[in-house]
């Protein structure tokens, strides 16, 4: 920036006002209508000192703005560097007014600076000792130039009065439905030749008006000082000398900020308003604020996301600004480009029409060109032939769009944020607001090392990818499915992890180690250790192990126990695929397996329904985790324990499971299968509860039908029971039954109802199988033809050769 021009003293301020040369130039944010007017007003009046409605904060980055590498869209992030979240965003696109007055006078060596309220003067957010007054919505970005929505507050300099939105009312006055199509059509629209100062006038008058009409201030509690900080700066410039004073600020504020408003508010009133202000502030002490600059993105830009000053179609606003000529044309082409890449079809002869159509509706509106809104009823209506859904796609990729900024190397950042810049780039990883599909092999190096990282980042919160989980799609332990989307707040998530290290892996290791400190739920730590395995933290998988041992030797509950087993059973499973040392986990897992297998039987008494579902989950969680690993002693321990609950008197939802996991680890044998058929017949008998008899049914087979559909001696047992029950007996059970058979697959349910149907099942509980013995007789299923069985006889010996009997 230029130097500052010598003081010529408070006494001579009516004087250099009256010397000065102050313009008001009133923008509505992010507009492109705005920004060529504001150009066109800068290149008439050449000033030598631009003022922009922004953060002074950011006074020593400011000049960033003039690189050739900063690419909008881009933000100016201003937080405490001791409580990073504590941020204040002011994002810029490339059609943004005060963007366009930035880089204008960089390039014209004119002094530019942020006149607005310090960061450092506003209240904290989540401060709950300030005064709630104070607290600005959330939802309401700084330096926004429409004013947000609020309760009412007690009246003082610091709490206006309630009132409307000002563009509303004159929209209203005009003819208009809303402020947004009133700016739209007066001012973004904008094609004539008048004199841009001419145009800043009449907004700085209409807004005059709608002060006086609706109040002097609007209802941001910050507004007022806000308003006086700004004036004081615009003094401040006429002191030190500037001759020509170009004020770029939001249209609201312009009409107190020119030259009446200047010799009508006296300074001290401001300076008692800001006096006020620091007063209140006093009970958070004072801020220490820092500023640097960070890629944004157009949905962060558009209204939807939450951006006071927000705008509905970021896309659409850089089209215009792009292309001020041919509008319909270039847009419509695009359009094609986008529906052709996504399989639809969209003809030359399509976008012609598309482009006849829209100019039309616009003529029809009184409009001298087509808008959006012509442009998409258009595209409705011919090349999406009244489907919305395209249009959905159209709205995404190109209304909003998924452009992301670029800031240079020379913008601060913390060491955390440089390092996984360089690690970005070394892995070949890109970082883009689109969501993405990253497909890893892990027998790569690359690959493992970028999931590595991804691994790292989600221990510290960065999460810029998320694992799917989708078995369909893979069923190889070696790949991992990731959707990678950089979001801007990933910045301030970097700032708020560099405390724990410079770098990704020493931050994610030092954090993992905090945590494990702090630690209670042996579920929690368990979980963590799956993901510091997957990063690859050896120092901090010790740590963890050493948590998880000291937790689990006094903890008495059994279900957490079961709960914290699957995950260190995932480790041991994956560690040798992901080239990590699992052999500390073995340990562990064994003793956890100890306990739970002392401990089942005595927590599985006196469950009510609830409890008995919950420890059903977690039993099958056990077991399915204990199916991964190739441990026979392991699993035959589990056998052996889960026997006993079978057999013991308890509730039968969990006593049926037991059984069922037990014939399903058989894989066929011919004694577990007499024994679950003997222990369904003796659970199912006519003197047992219905509705314990029930439960133990929706244990058994629960969740899959194919031990029914292929052990016809099971299924005759059931179905003997259900032939059995009396009228009221079965209206009392057939709910439970009824959810039992409902999770089947309807293969499944068609199958066991043709069984039925065809009947010839074994009676007596008698056995299934092509042959069987079943008290002394033999029993041949139904289910087998010999006569069709003959028939592939000749194509069998004809594979097998002389190997066929």
């Amino acid at each position: 920036m230029a130097g500052l021009r010598p003081d010529t003293g408070r006494a001579n301020e009516r004087v250099g006002l009256m010397a000065a040369s102050l313009h008001i130039l009133g923008i509505r944010h992010h507009g492109p209508g705005s920004a060529r007017t504001v150009l066109r007003a800068l290149e008439a009046l050449k000033p030598d000192a631009v003022l922009i409605e922004g953060p002074p904060d950011a006074a020593e980055v400011l000049a960033l703005a003039g690189d050739e590498a900063m690419k909008p869209p881009v933000a100016l992030l201003v937080y405490e560097p001791e409580n990073p979240s504590e941020a204040a965003y002011y994002p810029f696109a490339t059609f943004s007014p005060e963007w366009q007055a930035i880089r204008w006078a960089l390039s014209h060596k004119a002094e530019v600076r942020f006149i607005d309220l310090p960061q450092s003067m506003r209240p904290r957010r989540h401060d709950g000792a300030l005064d709630p007054e104070l607290d600005v919505d959330a939802a309401t970005a700084p330096g926004s130039g429409k004013p947000p929505a609020a309760e009412p507050a007690q009246s003082s300099r610091l709490n206006p009065s309630p009132r409307s939105d000002p563009l509303d009312e004159l929209a209203i006055a005009a003819g208009f439905a809303d402020g947004e199509a009133w700016w739209g059509r007066v001012i973004e629209e904008r094609r004539g030749d008048e004199s841009p100062m001419g145009v800043f006038d009449a907004i700085g008058e209409a807004m005059g008006c709608a002060r006086k009409e609706l109040g002097h201030t609007p209802h941001d509690l910050l507004e007022p000082a806000r308003e006086a900080h700004m004036r004081k700066a615009i003094r401040l410039a006429i002191r030190e000398g500037y001759a020509t004073i170009a004020v770029v600020c939001g249209a609201w504020h312009a009409p107190v900020l020119g030259p009446d408003a200047l010799k009508a508010i006296a300074p001290k009133a401001d300076d008692e308003i800001l006096k006020e202000l620091a007063d209140r502030m006093k009970a958070g002490g004072k801020r220490k604020t820092a500023a640097t600059w960070i890629p944004w993105t157009y949905d962060r830009l558009a209204f939807s996301s939450g951006y006071g000053a927000g705008i509905h179609s970021p896309g659409w606003y850089e089209h215009v600004w792009a292309h001020p000529g041919h509008i319909s044309e270039h847009w419509l082409t695009r359009v094609a480009r986008l529906m052709r890449r996504e399989g639809l079809d969209a003809s030359p002869a399509s976008i012609i029409e598309t482009v006849r159509l829209a100019d039309s509706l616009a003529t029809l509106r009184g409009r001298a060109v087509a808008s959006l809104e012509e442009l998409s009823e258009a595209t409705l209506s011919v090349l999406c032939h009244g489907n919305p859904l395209p249009m959905k796609v159209i709205a995404r990729d190109l209304i909003v769009g998924h452009n992301l900024g670029e800031v240079p190397d020379e913008a601060p950042a913390v060491p955390l944020q440089r390092d996984l810049t360089a690690l970005q780039k070394s892995l070949r990883m890109k970082v883009s607001a689109e969501e993405l599909p990253l497909d890893l092999d892990q027998r790569k190096e690359t690959d493992l090392a970028r999931s590595r990282l991804l691994h790292r980042l989600t221990i510290l919160q960065v999460d810029w990818g998320t694992i799917e989980h989708d078995q369909r799609q893979r069923t190889s332990t070696f790949h991992e499915l990731w959707k990678l989307q950089w979001k801007p707040e990933l910045v301030v998530r970097l700032m708020e992890a560099a405390r724990w290290g410079n770098t990704v892996h020493d931050a994610a290791a030092a954090c993992v180690a905090d945590r494990a400190r702090q630690a209670t739920s042996l579920a929690h730590l368990t979980t963590m250790l799956d993901h510091v395995m997957l990063a690859d933290l050896p120092s901090a998988v010790e740590k963890l192990v050493g948590r998880i041992q000291q937790l689990s030797a006094v903890s008495a509950d059994v279900g957490h126990l079961m709960e914290a087993l699957p995950p260190l059973a995932r480790v041991l499973r994956y560690g040798n695929v992901r080239k990590t040392d699992a052999a500390l986990v073995e340990p562990v897992v064994a003793g956890l397996l100890a306990r739970i297998c002392v401990g089942l039987l005595p927590a599985c008494g006196s469950l009510d329904d609830d409890a008995a579902g919950d420890m059903k989950g977690r039993m099958d969680e056990v077991n399915g985790s204990l199916l991964t690993l190739d441990r026979p002693d392991f699993a035959e321990q589990w056998r052996q324990t889960l026997a006993k609950v079978g057999d013991a008197d308890i509730h039968g939802l969990v006593a049926g499971r037991a059984w069922r996991i037990l014939l399903d680890a058989a894989g066929g044998d011919q004694a577990t299968s007499e024994q679950a058929a003997e222990r369904l017949s003796l659970a199912l008998s006519r003197g047992n509860d219905p509705v314990k008899a029930s439960a133990w049914l929706e244990g058994f087979i629960g969740g899959s039908g194919m031990v029914l559909v292929h052990d016809a001696r099971l299924l005759a047992i059931v179905d003997q029971w259900v032939a059995s029950l009396s009228r009221e007996t079965f209206e009392q059970v057939c709910p439970i039954a009824r959810r039992t058979f409902a999770t089947f697959a309807k293969p499944e349910r068609r199958q066991i109802g043709e069984k039925l149907k065809r009947g010839g099942l074994p009676q007596g509980g008698g056995s299934a199988g092509a042959v069987g013995a079943v008290g002394g007789r033999t029993i041949v299923d139904d289910d087998y033809e010999p006569s069709r069985g003959t028939l592939v006889d000749p194509v069998l010996r004809l594979i097998l050769g002389e190997a066929m009997p």
